[in-house]
């Protein structure tokens, strides 16, 4: 009896060791150390957020262009199509960005299906017959694709790029001439007939060929990143000769920037959260090694991002950006 009782107790002891492991296991994967914003209005959060950059920028330069991207569902007071439009968020931004509207939804260079591209017009069209200009990023590479995306943008009233690669790492040889290129001097958002999305450097050795590739071309708006390989950033000499299109008129250069994840390849990330990671860090993207879901609402955050001298935005200021191109604005879906 006793050996059975032994035998008995050394299975119970494993079953419990095995569910108390599994216990810490999935308590460590919950979210139960998320602190919500306020009256758990995730929507809200990124609305403010967004309002401060741009109360803050548009302060230093009263005419620095804010372009949120995605997340378009936010100009509707209650996030509904028919919902009235959100004031105090479309009166703090310029224009809209928005990704796959009619290619890359589902896939790159597939057809968005035509339930999500109708939903997505719906809000879009808020924000445009508000008098903000939409940029689409469309996902194709097939040229009959490419000229329909323009097509259907142009149709829309949109302002729209057919990027060729995912990775936005290159200056696209299709079309031979640029959609809607003209010679005209760009000072607003609302100027530009066509843009440019470059904000992956790594097919340029060095910036002087990044540079080269880009004043080569005459679109009107540039969205490129702060920063060249290895951490290195732009100047503001060399930002100021990226604003000349290669006909001689004027363009726009906007420097993206995410609001809604941590990169752990940028200036600010810390060696110590590579191991312990702040409390308002959370989820790794599964898409994009190295980006981290963040409690947006969180001050720490914030301060990183903007509000002071040390801030991301304060530099994308003080290297002569136009603006700034603000994205996984979506972050609110991933914490709702």
């Amino acid at each position: 009896m006793g050996f059975f009782l032994k035998v008995y107790t050394m299975r119970f002891l494993k079953v419990f060791f095995v569910f108390m492991l599994l216990l810490h296991i999935l308590s460590c994967n919950r979210q139960e150390d998320v602190v919500p914003p306020a009256n758990n209005d995730y929507r809200q959060a990124m609305r403010e957020l967004v309002i401060g950059i741009s109360e803050y920028t548009k302060a230093i330069h009263a005419d620095f262009t804010v372009i949120p991207q995605n997340g378009i569902e936010l100009v509707s007071t209650n996030g509904e199509e028919a919902g009235p439009p959100h004031t105090a968020y479309l009166e703090a931004i310029d224009g809209n960005g928005q990704e796959d509207l009619f290619y890359g939804y589902t896939k790159d260079d597939k057809a968005t299906p035509a339930n999500e591209n109708e939903y997505l017009i719906s809000f879009l069209n808020i924000s445009k017959n508000a008098g903000k200009t939409i940029l689409v990023t469309d996902y194709c590479s097939t040229q009959s694709k490419m000229d329909d995306s323009y097509s259907r943008n142009s149709a829309n009233q949109y302002v729209s790029f057919a990027a060729d690669r995912r990775e936005l790492n290159d200056i696209p040889d299709y079309p031979p001439t640029i959609h809607s290129e003209n010679a005209n001097g760009i000072t607003s958002l609302s100027e530009a007939k066509n843009f440019l999305y470059l904000i992956n450097p790594d097919q340029f050795a060095t910036k002087a060929d990044f540079n080269q590739a880009i004043t080569a071309t005459n679109y009107d708006l540039i969205v490129m990143d702060l920063f060249f390989q290895d951490g290195v950033a732009f100047t503001s000499s060399e930002i100021n000769q990226l604003k000349s299109k290669a006909n001689g008129g004027k363009r726009m250069v906007i420097c993206y920037m995410s609001i809604g994840e941590a990169e752990d390849y940028r200036y600010y990330w810390q060696p110590e959260w590579n191991a312990h990671k702040p409390s308002w860090m959370n989820a790794e993207n599964p898409n994009w090694a190295g980006n981290y879901k963040v409690q947006y609402w969180n001050a720490e955050w914030q301060a990183i991002l903007y509000g002071n001298d040390n801030s991301y935005i304060k530099k994308i200021v003080d290297a002569g950006f136009d603006g700034v191109y603000l994205d996984i604005i979506d972050a609110f879906e991933y914490y709702e």
